[in-house]
């Protein structure tokens, strides 16, 4: 199909992308956020296709444990984010407190506007350390979420997606936007910008994703490194001894 041809394409432009990261010890750390269903989880796996997860990494981090709720509120992001040669995919990240924490009642409206001044500052240091931060909201009309939610309830393997907040979360579609308005205009910077992706199609929001991360990335074709390998010939039982 055309959408596995391009799909393919671009499939080695992420592997040269990730032969000069690691050769060059470059740092990305990527943003995923989006409303539930809008597909971040499909970007992501398009991208690790074929890649080597030694190189490119996947961040989904469960709820904060006790400690880490007794910590600065990025402290547990820190850990995750990439060391030279690394890239780093968050499936949602530190900006759950900008627009899921708040509209659900898991933080104070404090400390709400307190991640609001801080989040500026923080981005500004680990883009000043050399780490190239993209920010993608994936952008799901009403209807077409309201179409996937149906599916996935009326699906038997696929009812175990929807937790009680996943329903929380559906009931409060309006407070969500304003306060995803509120995150989009205030945390969108000219060293982290945000960039929003279309993804009422699946198909092409995954393709957008990769060609807007590759546009944005410092990546070279280092030919020899994608020569054919002659491979030596196989040792038999006999010459081992």
């Amino acid at each position: 199909s055309l959408y596995k041809a391009e799909r393919a394409e671009l499939e080695f432009e992420l592997a040269k992308l990730q032969e000069t990261v690691a050769r060059k010890g470059l740092k990305i750390a990527i943003v995923f956020e989006g409303r539930d269903a809008a597909g971040k989880g499909g970007v992501i796996k398009t991208i690790m296709r074929r890649l080597n997860a030694r190189v490119f990494r996947v961040v989904a981090l469960p709820k904060p444990s006790d400690r880490e709720r007794g910590q600065w509120y990025f402290q547990r992001y820190v850990a995750q984010l990439p060391s030279e040669g690394e890239v780093v995919l968050f499936d949602r990240s530190w900006y759950n407190r900008a627009v899921v924490e708040p509209v659900l009642g898991f933080c104070s409206k404090e400390e709400h506007e307190i991640f609001m001044r801080e989040v500026y500052d923080f981005e500004r240091m680990l883009v000043d350390s050399g780490i190239l931060l993209l920010k993608y909201w994936i952008h799901i009309s009403a209807e077409e979420q309201e179409r996937r939610f149906f599916w996935t309830a009326s699906y038997p393997r696929g009812r175990w997606e929807l937790s009680p907040n996943h329903l929380r979360r559906r009931g409060r579609w309006a407070e969500f936007t304003v306060a995803r308005d509120r995150m989009l205009k205030e945390t969108s910077t000219e060293h982290a910008p945000w960039r929003v992706v279309d993804g009422d199609d699946k198909r092409k929001a995954r393709l957008n994703c990769i060609r807007s991360i590759l546009e944005l990335s410092r990546y070279e074709f280092n030919e020899g490194a994608f020569e054919p390998i002659d491979l030596p010939p196989r040792q038999t039982a006999k010459e081992a001894g």
